[in-house]
């Protein structure tokens, strides 16, 4: 029931987000069209000078016929300017829906990787498979493989038997358990340390303060399903 209503709302917000890029495409697109449309005449310098020479034809004189054609050539300037101000603004127009476009998604992204990060935070990590070697030393955690000391591997192992039996160990009976001796003989901090040197040679801080939870006035577990852990 909770995964299919997931899915859903994973449809509704996918949907949104195509929605919201179609709007703001929709939204330039339209802006674009207005602003072509109230952009001046590209000609409309070359047509008053036009009407100039066709109303003024009385005008024989070397200075006016230059002066015409000075405004001719005027005109003609003004229109391949124009023309590339068009250009400008059309490529600009582009620069911007593409710049919209990728901080809508880059948005939608961040958004759905801090709720990942969130879902990692309140439930811990999402183990598909959690193997154990002794001979080799090695953990392979959904297919990725960590080398760790001998300590790491005992502390490690006998936190995956306890997960399987259902148990929550105190760090005196982590340490009882692989030293051999009797869970009251044993010190709270040794095996508080054991955890500590296990989580750190797991490296990343993040990945193994989840995998290794520590329950208040409890003890220690592996906030994994007991069903993905294989020893071998």
């Amino acid at each position: 029931m909770s995964s299919s209503s997931a899915t859903e709302a994973r449809e509704i917000g996918n949907r949104i987000v195509v929605a919201g890029i179609a709007a703001i495409v929709l939204i330039l697109a339209i802006a674009a069209v207005l602003l072509f449309i109230n952009l001046p005449d590209a000609n409309a310098f070359n047509m008053r000078v036009e009407r100039l020479f066709v109303e003024n034809d009385n005008l024989t004189s070397n200075a006016e016929i230059k002066l015409l054609e000075i405004l001719a050539g005027s005109g003609t300037a003004f229109s391949d300017t124009l023309a590339s101000y068009r250009f400008v603004i059309f490529v600009l127009l582009i620069f911007a829906t593409a710049l919209l476009v990728a901080a809508v998604a880059f948005l939608v992204m961040l958004i759905a990787l801090n709720r990942r990060m969130g879902r990692i935070e309140r439930q811990g990590i999402e183990v598909n498979s959690l193997t154990i070697s002794r001979d080799q030393k090695a953990v392979y955690l959904n297919d990725f493989e960590f080398k760790l000391t001998d300590a790491a591997i005992e502390t490690l192992s006998v936190l995956a038997e306890a997960r399987m039996d259902d148990e929550v160990l105190t760090g005196a009976e982590i340490e009882g358990v692989i030293s051999g001796r009797a869970a009251a003989d044993c010190d709270e901090a040794a095996g508080a340390t054991r955890i500590k040197r296990l989580r750190d040679t797991l490296g990343n801080q993040m990945m193994s303060e989840l995998l290794v939870k520590n329950i208040a006035r409890k003890g220690y577990v592996l906030s994994i399903d007991k069903d993905v852990i294989r020893m071998i």
